[in-house]
């Protein structure tokens, strides 16, 4: 996993992108959704820049969504697997010779817990939410497993998220350690126990 913050990001960064990302950068409207989306691109291409001895600019990558066509789908590689989430200053872009989903949530002290847990959590999860003390912390502990869960397949958030508890068989799911305030997880369709390597992306930027 590679893991930078929006304020690592250089208008430089725009000449490696292809020409459907620079409409999708051109369509933010806020500057850190801009510097959030020019960020996780400029990573996954120098990652793969680097495995690939490619030029960044000349990698070529898939987003199509598998139900519309349209560009905003998971990144996809030949033969690498991606996940890239944003968070409040944080990016992160997990590489995987597997299945893999990564999500990472800023902690919303304000958060409508209760009303986003009846669309979210199992019945089981839903009970023990009051036994925590921070209940916006759990909920979004929850939240992410859950995400990271349906970015692994490729389905996204048209899964009913109350189906996906614990750890789905076929699945290693991970909880992160990030900067405080945040909460992050990994999710990889193996059975196997995951080598998990955290690394900044300042050192590809």
């Amino acid at each position: 996993m590679w893991w930078g913050r929006i304020g690592q990001v250089r208008d430089e960064f725009t000449a490696d992108l292809d020409p459907v990302e620079r409409q999708r950068l051109k369509a933010y409207v806020r500057a850190e959704d801009k510097a959030r989306f020019l960020l996780g691109c400029t990573i996954v291409r120098r990652v793969l820049a680097s495995r690939l001895s490619l030029p960044p600019a000349s990698i070529r990558l898939e987003r199509a969504c598998p139900d519309c066509g349209k560009p905003h789908g998971k990144v996809r590689s030949d033969g690498i697997e991606l996940s890239v989430t944003h968070s409040g200053k944080l990016v992160g872009v997990a590489v995987s010779d597997r299945p893999v989903g990564l999500d990472v949530e800023k902690v919303d002290p304000g958060l409508d817990v209760d009303g986003l847990a009846r669309l979210s959590l199992s019945e089981a999860e839903l009970a023990a939410l009051p036994q925590h003390d921070g209940r916006a912390r759990a909920f979004t502990t929850y939240w992410t497993r859950k995400e990271a869960v349906v970015k692994a397949t490729g389905v996204g958030l048209r899964s009913d998220l109350r189906t996906i508890t614990g750890q789905p068989d076929g699945f290693q799911v991970i909880e992160l350690e990030v900067d405080p305030g945040y909460v992050a997880a990994l999710a990889v369709v193996s059975a196997e126990p995951l080598d998990v390597r955290t690394r900044s992306a300042q050192v590809l930027i």
